[in-house]
């Protein structure tokens, strides 16, 4: 899929959200990950969702200027009934994939069914459960402030696990704006189609 054939590199991970964006940081050296930081963003104070995409925008950018990493690993926003929740996730996701992009990161997204599965061997594991895992693996004790924080940093070590297997299978990167659109045309135009079906 993608290149990254060095032996150390450092994956950025993400879980978007509105209210708050959780991140981590792993170093992974000859298949060995190991926890660089691990952090949240809080939002909810912000009353505006441009002025909170515009602080996801930032964060993410900083996040890539201060630790250089190879790649973002990203969470996939959930199918969920309510469609203004998910198209706000959505633009969320959206904005930190256009920061890492703006900085020539590819990306690798993954449900979260996916990711759980991959941390804890159970596709319907808990926040508390995927916490648990990670401070085991990554043999750190600090407890964050909010479970967000280990959902990022979740998916960075979700991604470590998928490129040491030889399929790669149940993530999808992108390299631009041109193929996540080619590969995202539904996504792209349905949250209109979709508002317009539900105000008829």
């Amino acid at each position: 899929m993608e290149k990254e054939k060095s032996k150390e590199r450092i994956i950025l991970g993400i879980d978007p959200g509105t209210a708050v964006m959780g991140y981590g940081l792993v170093k992974e050296v000859n298949k060995k990950s190991e926890l660089v930081s691990l952090g949240i963003v809080k939002l909810d104070h912000l009353d505006d969702h441009p002025l909170k995409l515009k602080r996801i925008f930032e964060k993410t950018v900083a996040l890539i200027d201060e630790y250089h990493p190879d790649c973002l690993a990203i969470e996939a926003p959930f199918y969920g009934k309510n469609i203004q929740v998910m198209l706000k996730l959505g633009r969320a996701q959206g904005v930190a994939m256009a920061a890492a992009l703006s900085r020539g990161l590819p990306i690798f997204e993954y449900s979260p069914r996916k990711i759980k599965q991959s941390i804890t061997g159970n596709g319907n594991a808990t926040k508390e459960q995927v916490a648990a895992m990670l401070q085991t693996l990554l043999k750190f004790t600090e407890t964050p402030q909010f479970l967000d924080a280990t959902d990022g940093l979740a998916v960075a070590l979700c991604h470590c696990f998928q490129r040491t297997s030889t399929s790669g299978v149940g993530s999808k990167s992108y390299s631009g704006w041109a193929s996540f659109v080619k590969d995202n045309q539904k996504r792209v135009a349905n949250p209109l189609a979709i508002l317009k079906g539900k105000s008829a």
